[in-house]
């Protein structure tokens, strides 16, 4: 199946954008499939009726990854119905602009959406998504960027939290030491179970609505944190895959995997902006574990409250 070419119907920063996503989603696949002895990414393409579609990797039943998708998207258009209005308003006002006649607008928005399910519970499933979003109403332009990228452990190793956190601060620092102290409480705060009171995972990075420096100082921090993503998440991948693990610690994934799911579905912006706008569904839910499980068993197993004392009190990796 011959995949589409992403699209603009602006130049300049848009154009890049998506040139960088669609060699990082081939850089990544590649990467990840170095693992897997005969499982590969399957890629398929996907237009959206308003404008726009994307390109969705997935592999499935892997030796590693029992389930995991790199996207990439670049939708725009006209936002014809309420709802999308209503939806492009909020963003909007979160910017200051409130005068902004989102009526007549065209809007754009591109990135690269990546979850990786693991088989294996020693080693954690990983969220990534770097995004840039433009809109034009007549003489009015705005735009910003988004993005981060978070870890989900099921068995705590310190050292690959820290470790983890320790490439992401690298990332930031090239660009402005003050970034990752930042990035990392929005992050910390962003993927909090509010029901739970705990956080999704042991956190990383998070920002959106960069716009107060020139776009290319942004482009070039979304290229450094993009691009740290194989070697902190495939060190941990290769020093944990094969270690052994019990049904006990496997039915502790599942149940931590339906936090991950009760998370995406509830709260997450992507997730709920992409149904709002008209998204592939599939490759909207890609992000949803194979497997997970609401098991009733209030317990808490001894060996896993260290853990959960971090998933309720984030903690600093430096």
């Amino acid at each position: 199946m011959a995949m589409i070419a992403l699209q603009s119907p602006f130049e300049g920063m848009s154009q890049h954008m998506i040139g960088y996503i669609t060699s990082l989603q081939n850089t990544i696949c590649q990467g990840l499939e170095t693992f897997e002895p005969s499982s590969r990414f399957r890629r398929d393409s996907w237009q959206r009726d308003g404008g726009g579609g994307g390109i969705t990797a997935v592999i499935e039943n892997g030796k590693i990854f029992e389930k995991g998708g790199v996207n990439i998207s670049a939708v725009f258009g006209s936002l014809k119905t309420q709802e999308e209005q209503q939806v492009f308003a909020q963003l909007i006002q979160q910017q200051g602009h409130d005068n902004f006649d989102v009526k007549e607008a065209i809007f754009f928005a591109t990135g690269l959406s990546l979850v990786i399910h693991p088989l294996n519970p020693h080693v954690p499933t990983v969220h990534m998504n770097y995004r840039y979003f433009e809109i034009q109403s007549k003489s009015d332009r705005l735009w910003w960027f988004g993005g981060g990228t978070d870890l989900t452990p099921y068995l705590l190793y310190e050292e690959d939290c820290i470790n983890f956190h320790a490439q992401l601060k690298e990332a930031c620092d090239t660009h402005d030491p003050q970034y990752y102290p930042s990035f990392k409480q929005r992050c910390d705060s962003y993927f909090y179970i509010k029901h739970r009171q705990e956080h999704r995972g042991i956190g990383g990075i998070f920002f959106d609505h960069l716009n107060k420096n020139s776009a290319k100082h942004y482009f070039d921090l979304v290229q450094s944190c993009g691009n740290a993503f194989l070697p902190s998440y495939t060190a941990i991948v290769q020093k944990r895959h094969n270690n052994p693990y019990t049904q006990n610690q496997q039915d502790w994934q599942y149940q931590r995997r339906g936090r991950y799911v009760e998370f995406n579905l509830v709260y997450d912006k992507g997730t709920l902006f992409g149904l709002k706008t008209g998204g592939r569904i599939e490759s909207i839910l890609m992000s949803l574990p194979k497997h997970c499980s609401w098991d009733y068993n209030p317990d808490i197993p001894e060996s896993q409250k260290p853990l959960i004392n971090i998933l309720k009190t984030p903690r600093s990796w430096g």
